[in-house]
């Protein structure tokens, strides 16, 4: 492994140089999302009512909470996977808090991730 040069960036970018020399630039391509089956998308503008409606019945931080995850519950949001499943989960942990008024939340979180095939 001489000669490997290891770079870590602010930015969250980790780099790994094997060898060579001129080596410029990072290339940053974003492989496009791609666009969600209509099934899911009815599902997330179905989760984003109910949970715009147990936000207001919830403690201010998990509103807050709620307010992060949004965006990647958006059916037309174009978001990777991963973030639109940890969101997901997120709104699956705050629901589960609250008891009986969280079932409802939690079996739509369910719909989607089975939808999207996590599940």
């Amino acid at each position: 492994m001489s000669g490997d040069q290891h770079y870590y960036f602010g930015s969250g970018d980790h780099v790994t140089m094997h060898g060579g020399s001129g080596n410029i630039g990072i290339d940053k391509r974003v492989t496009p999302v791609q666009e969600q089956p209509e099934a899911v998308q009815e599902a997330l503008r179905e989760l984003l009512t109910l949970v715009q409606e147990l936000r207001a019945q919830v403690p201010p931080v998990s509103a807050g909470a709620l307010d992060d995850s949004l965006p990647a519950l958006r059916a037309e949001a174009d978001v990777p996977p991963q973030e639109r499943h940890r969101a997901l989960l997120a709104v699956a942990g705050i629901a589960a808090t609250i008891g009986a008024l969280g079932v409802p939340i939690i079996e739509a979180v369910n719909k989607v991730l089975e939808l999207m095939g996590a599940k």
